[in-house]
């Protein structure tokens, strides 16, 4: 499988049979989703920065929601954003409820998506702002790579406290801070709570046999621009 990161929470998994497109906000990989394809997006909250056409006009697919506007590329893929089991084109998807503020039921509710692609368990987190419950873990089950968020609402203890509850094999951090100076920063505590150096690469390919021993975290370059 191959991982590859478009900026915020938006994060493409590539496998042998299918492609899952995570949180493809348009102000990310823009209206027209910049050549970007799948056969499944998530999201997994409404879009908080809507272009400014969108907001006056509404074309285009909406997820079900109706608070986001799915980008052009991927208007055809089967789009899913909130909490339930999911089989689509051989692919098991879980959506676990999670939610965004530091306090319970504040700044709205999220959703995380499992995805069994390849036979690796991934979880997206998407804007996650709080650790989670026994019930969702017990939801989320055993997982092998965790696309978790740096410099949102939860601080690099925090998130490192997160990362502890899935014992996942790899952490792909998702810098989400606006300012590029923050991110670095975030980044720079939250690999200094984890171990190693944020040192980013193209993308990221992984199959069973070459997941790590140990809980490994990465960086990837960003392939897309946010708007």
């Amino acid at each position: 499988m191959e991982i590859t990161w478009y900026g915020q929470t938006c994060v493409r998994l590539k496998g042998r049979d299918a492609v899952v497109v995570a949180d493809a906000y348009q102000s990310v990989v823009g209206p027209t989703g910049r050549g970007i394809t799948a056969d499944i997006t998530t999201y997994s909250h409404p879009d908080d920065a809507p272009l400014a056409k969108t907001r006056a006009k509404a074309k285009g697919h909406r997820t079900r929601d109706g608070q986001t506007v799915i980008p052009a590329s991927l208007e055809t893929s089967f789009a899913v954003d909130s909490p339930g089991e999911y089989e689509i084109k051989d692919v098991l998807l879980t959506g676990v409820r999670t939610h965004r503020g530091e306090a319970r039921g504040s700044d709205g509710k999220g959703t995380a998506f499992v995805v069994e692609l390849d036979g690796l368990h991934t979880i997206h987190l998407g804007d996650v702002g709080q650790l989670l419950s026994e019930e969702a873990l017990g939801d989320i089950g055993s997982v092998d790579i965790a696309c978790v968020p740096v410099g949102g609402a939860l601080n690099a203890t925090r998130t490192a406290e997160l990362i502890a509850q899935l014992d996942p094999k790899i952490v792909v951090a998702m810098p989400v801070c606006e300012d590029e100076a923050d991110c670095a920063e975030a980044l720079a505590k939250f690999f200094h709570e984890m171990g190693g150096e944020p040192t980013p690469q193209a993308k990221l390919a992984v199959t069973i046999s070459t997941l790590p021993a140990e809980t490994t975290a990465v960086v990837l370059e960003s392939r897309g621009k946010t708007a």
